[in-house]
């Protein structure tokens, strides 16, 4: 699987409890990171005004290239 790097700052206070987290789950900050980052995904794709607005942002650019293929 191809990977992509972000970089992410956080104030002092979440790194350290993120530290605290990866260190007391034995896992890397990254994958701590990756955790959250996939458990927020599947709370978002549940939610339905999110997917809501997923779908008006979907047509409103369905609507801007169709315009341009013209």
């Amino acid at each position: 699987m191809e990977q992509r790097a972000f970089t992410v700052r956080l104030d002092t206070d979440q790194a350290s409890d993120l530290e605290a987290v990866a260190a007391a789950d034995g896992v890397s900050i990254a994958e701590v990171i990756r955790e959250a980052v996939a458990d927020r995904i599947v709370a978002r794709r549940q939610d339905p005004a999110f997917q809501a607005r997923i779908r008006s942002i979907m047509d409103q650019n369905q609507r801007v290239l169709e315009r341009l293929a013209e």
